[in-house]
């Protein structure tokens, strides 16, 4: 098949085992319950833009591995033109729905994380992983799949590893090791865009020691395997996303759940890691390396949705750009600097040994710390400009504008420069975009950002900085950094 439309990607999902839960109910259908289906709308959209003439060149390229035309989250990137094709589809997916698109964002990464590593540890190892994952890639993209990714563990006690937690099923891990696959229990959680998907693919929740082997898996499921049980969360502005109206925004949704496994059986070709915790820590850093450098186009494209959302309450209001023209250039300036790094990771950075390409890590940890800042200052200024309509939240419900007892009144009370349904239509997208549901995940999203710091101490060349200054200014002998005396 290689290509999906929307409708052919939506009656994939209809054929999975209903396995997905909210407020204590079994949702049937994710793609007609209200809690779901706008979030999957928005997917199937970029699904559908494979066939738009404009657009088709951000949402597909040629597979390295075919040759053939495919979903661009289908496909191994393998050079810096992929790397920026990867910011380039979340800015124009932010762009279309204003909020995150998971499945067809981190199941890709961590595949593409793990190309590299598999290699690596079949050619050390003399294990058979890297071609189950060729394969995996490829049944990936001839069924066009949305694949959703799973990273981040319960944790529980922060100050100790998964194998010192009173309880092991906090973190995923292997509980049985059988000839023809392994058995998984635990949880993964804060998981974006799993009701979306129609795979997840898994991997360790961090660079793990000997101790802790029986976690270091990396994997794909079916979104419906048996044993799996999926928890929607509940966000601020959930209540208006099951009702009718413009509360919110009909061309988005955020979906981020809690996956509960017990049990669940993973045949052997879709086992990638078992145990191999030495290579543990360089998949968690090549997943880090490749979302943080894309980052920059998600929030980008939020960013950018929020200036247009901004303006437009402006002009309700009667009030033209001009008033506010240098807070939205500062906007635009917190945009793009995001946008700006995102292109540099990727620019900068290399193709691996097994024929992988990885951003520039470094310049990646530095966007990501941006991205923990910028978004929040751009959403400050959005509602500085639209005024206590949005930040205060005390716009009206839907239902109450449509009363038969004192709608009509109430939207006369609402209207500005222009009717009071399209200024709260304008206010309710800022309000989603600024304190609702359309918040990504900047602050912790992809990691912390002293992690991210973390990263950037690690990866600058302090020394031969020093070294260039010493050369520079005629310095010829030994600066050595200063022992701490005791």
């Amino acid at each position: 098949m290689s290509l999906k439309n929307g409708k052919q990607y939506m009656e994939s999902l209809r054929k999975l085992r209903p396995n997905i839960y909210k407020f204590g109910e079994l949702i049937e259908d994710v793609t007609t319950h209200p809690a779901t289906q706008l979030h999957i709308k928005s997917v199937a959209h970029s699904f559908d833009m494979a066939f738009d003439e404009e657009q088709s060149g951000i949402f597909t390229t040629t597979s390295f591995l075919t040759g053939k035309k495919a979903h661009r989250w289908n496909t191994l990137m393998t050079c810096a033109e992929d790397s920026v094709g990867n910011a380039r589809l979340k800015r124009a997916q932010y762009n279309w729905s204003g909020t995150c698109q998971g499945a067809t964002c981190a199941g890709w990464t961590m595949i593409n994380a793990l190309y590299d590593v598999t290699y690596k540890m079949d050619k050390e190892l003399g294990t058979k992983y890297h071609e189950r994952l060729k394969n995996y890639f490829l049944y990936a993209e001839e069924n066009a799949l949305a694949m959703a990714g799973l990273c981040t563990d319960g944790k529980g006690d922060r100050t100790l590893p998964p194998s010192k937690q009173a309880d092991p099923d906090i973190n995923l891990h292997i509980v049985e090791k059988r000839e023809d696959g392994i058995v998984i229990s635990g949880c993964k959680v804060l998981i974006c865009g799993v009701a979306a998907s129609n795979e997840m693919v898994i991997i360790p929740g961090s660079g793990y020691g000997a101790d802790d082997t029986d976690y270091c898996v990396a994997c794909a499921v079916p979104r419906d395997a048996e044993g799996i049980t999926i928890v929607e969360a509940r966000h601020v502005s959930d209540e208006r996303d099951m009702e009718e109206g413009w509360d919110v925004p009909r061309g988005a949704g955020s979906s981020v759940a809690y996956i509960l496994f017990e049990n669940v059986f993973v045949p052997n070709e879709r086992v990638f890691m078992a145990g191999e915790y030495q290579y543990s820590g360089k998949l968690i850093g090549d997943f880090i390396c490749i979302y943080r450098g894309a980052f920059g186009g998600c929030v980008t494209g939020q960013g950018d949705v929020m200036i247009g959302a901004a303006i437009n309450v402006a002009r309700a209001n009667g009030l033209s750009q001009k008033v506010f023209q240098d807070k939205l250039t500062t906007m635009t300036i917190n945009n793009e600097t995001t946008y700006g790094l995102s292109l540099g990771s990727a620019m900068s950075g290399k193709k691996s040994e097994s024929g992988s390409f990885l951003p520039n890590p470094l310049i990646g940890n530095v966007n990501k710390t941006h991205i923990a800042t910028l978004p929040y200052e751009t959403k400050r200024i959005c509602q500085d400009i639209c005024g206590g309509l949005v930040e205060n939240g005390c716009i009206p419900s839907y239902k109450d504008f449509q009363s038969p007892i004192y709608g009509e009144k109430l939207l006369k009370t609402a209207a500005g420069a222009v009717d009071g349904e399209t200024r709260v239509r304008a206010a309710r997208l800022a309000e989603w975009l600024t304190v609702g549901g359309g918040i990504p995940g900047c602050m912790h999203g992809g990691g912390s950002q002293d992690g991210a710091k973390l990263g950037i101490r690690a990866l600058s060349p302090w020394n031969a900085y020093a070294d260039n200054a010493k050369r520079i200014a005629g310095i010829t002998r030994d600066l050595p950094d200063p022992v701490k005396k005791k």
